[in-house]
């Protein structure tokens, strides 16, 4: 088995060009379907630490929808990987040619409180810099702890995930 290294990198300012490409992408997939794509993670916060994996955000009418285009997702290569432990969800992965992970696609129907809790995070930590820099000292010392253990990893840092979102929901309540 192979064991994937954890590694967090300083932010990047070629996340977001690498992210609108995908977007491009994805939306000519679906067309003549509107999807909405939206770019999440660390790697979506300017200034914030992360693994250098983008992290995005699609939402269709209906996850059929999804799942009638997935042939065309694999063939833009990306892997389907079904729901992936998380209910209403269909999740791919993109690899470099060197099979190092590049994107995780996240895809929930709109209205989904999946999509809205990762939008309201993101947004939370673009506008509260010393949170996001909180989360970034966690980040890169629970990459440092846990180099080959990515669960441990995360686990590490889900209590301050945790502590965060539930702030962001505090900031920014569903309505």
């Amino acid at each position: 088995m192979i064991r994937r290294r954890v590694e967090v990198v300083p932010y990047n300012p070629e996340w977001k060009t690498l992210f609108e490409y995908e977007k491009q992408l994805l939306e000519s997939i679906f067309l003549p379907i509107e999807v909405e794509v939206y770019h999440i993670g660390s790697t979506s916060v300017p200034g914030l630490s992360a693994k250098p994996i983008i992290d995005i955000m699609l939402a269709a009418d209906r996850l059929e929808q999804v799942e009638k285009a997935t042939p065309a997702i694999e063939a833009a290569g990306y892997e389907a990987k079904g729901e992936n432990g998380i209910p209403g969800r269909r999740y791919f992965q993109k690899h470099d040619e060197n099979g190092i992970r590049k994107v995780h696609l996240h895809s929930f129907e709109k209205g989904s409180r999946q999509l809205y809790r990762h939008l309201v995070f993101r947004d939370y930590l673009r506008s509260h810099p010393q949170e996001a820099s909180k989360y970034a000292d966690v980040k890169e010392k629970a990459a440092r702890k846990y180099e080959f253990d990515i669960d441990s990893y995360i686990a590490e840092k889900s209590p301050t995930v945790k502590e965060i979102e539930q702030k962001a929901m505090e900031w920014r309540p569903v309505k």
